[in-house]
């Protein structure tokens, strides 16, 4: 690939993250369109995952959409669904190349897409900055290939890896800056998780309230095995406004149920009575098309998801303090038998944000769910 390949699809990843967390459950695809080194059109995935890309991009290009390169961050899709497919809309344009990063996983697709170009007479290259884009659309890979989305775990905590006091007093640990980037994270993500612990204690309403990005706040999803939800609560209250999922057992008060759903709640249930695995809960998000999932709980939380080997990524906000033994643990028991057994993660971003410290990590080896970038 030439420089110029790389440069313009890197911007097409850019404009495909401004899809993070509105694209659901399609993927958040940018595209650029290129004639003789200039811009022609752009575009990237519409709320709930119309209009795609490429249609957004080949309207604002018009008749000089004839002969470009089409820089576009997944395969074009090549089914007919609410709208024709992509690839139609691409040869159809008289677009002449087309620079794709990766195959879309979807059957509907999976090089259906590339075929139909090639068979059109497009030229069509595969492979420009694939780990850049595997990583941008790690939450659709995991929704097709393990059947969960991608995992993301937010935690605040002390330079001592505690996020509270002993007696739960004080709320914040990190400052403003810190916490408005938690609040971009949840823009980014197409649903946020926390246990019912967590709403017991804290009453969170879990949208985001950056200027300008309210309407991204995302799906609300409770954690709440004994339906503990309280009707008072924020979350219950808002329902209407912004989508609350409670994920439930199958046993759960069914007139509690009723009253929650009055409200405008969803409840989900486990599949099995007994079940606990968290995999059963990110297999009904997954199916229901959550692609990229923040988990915001507590210690009892945190320490499931590592336990289960489910978290994807780990964004750690370091607050410049000390708690001391007497603080909350980030994490509770590992059963680690030796440091080599541990969970090992590989840092992919450090960055001050403010007066704390913002680490992005994923885990080392096989279980990361892409490459860094």
């Amino acid at each position: 690939m030439s420089e110029e390949d790389l440069h313009f699809m890197r911007l097409a990843l850019q404009l495909g993250e401004r899809a993070q967390g509105a694209a659901w459950p399609n993927p958040a695809v940018g595209c650029v369109l290129v004639a003789d080194g200039r811009i022609v059109g752009r575009g990237w995935t519409g709320p709930g995952g119309r209009p795609h890309a490429e249609t957004v991009a080949l309207a604002r290009a018009g008749a000089a959409a004839r002969g470009s390169t089409a820089y576009v961050t997944l395969e074009p899709c090549a089914h007919h669904g609410r709208t024709p497919p992509c690839c139609e809309a691409l040869v159809a344009a008289g677009v002449a190349r087309v620079v794709v990063p990766m195959l879309d996983p979807d059957p509907r697709v999976d090089g259906r897409g590339i075929a139909a170009l090639r068979a059109a007479g497009v030229v069509v290259d595969v492979g420009c900055l694939e780990a850049e884009a595997r990583r941008a659309h790690a939450g659709f890979l995991a929704r097709h290939a393990a059947r969960r989305p991608m995992v993301t775990l937010k935690v605040a905590a002390s330079l001592d890896g505690r996020i509270a006091v002993a007696s739960g007093i004080g709320r914040w640990l990190t400052g403003e800056r810190a916490r408005a980037w938690a609040h971009r994270l949840r823009a980014e993500h197409d649903a946020v998780l926390v246990g019912s612990g967590t709403v017991l204690a804290d009453d969170p309403d879990l949208t985001c309230r950056l200027p300008g990005l309210s309407r991204r706040s995302p799906v609300r999803v409770v954690l709440d095995r004994r339906l503990r939800l309280p009707l008072k609560s924020r979350l219950v209250r808002t329902a209407r406004r912004r989508p609350v999922w409670v994920v439930t057992r199958s046993s759960a008060d069914p007139a509690h149920r009723a009253r929650l759903e009055a409200q405008g709640v969803r409840v989900e249930l486990l599949p099995h009575e007994r079940s606990e695995r968290l995999a059963d809960t990110l297999a009904l998000l997954a199916e229901s098309g959550i692609t990229r999932l923040l988990v915001e709980g507590g210690r009892e939380i945190a320490t499931a998801f590592v336990r289960a080997g489910l978290v994807d990524r780990m964004v750690l906000f370091h607050a410049p303090i000390l708690l001391g033994a007497e603080g909350v643990s980030m994490v509770g028991g590992l059963d680690v038998p030796r440091p080599d057994a541990a969970p090992r993660w590989i840092a992919v971003e450090d960055r001050s944000v403010g007066e704390d410290r913002m680490l992005v990590l994923e885990p080392a080896g096989e279980t990361r769910c892409s490459p860094a970038s």
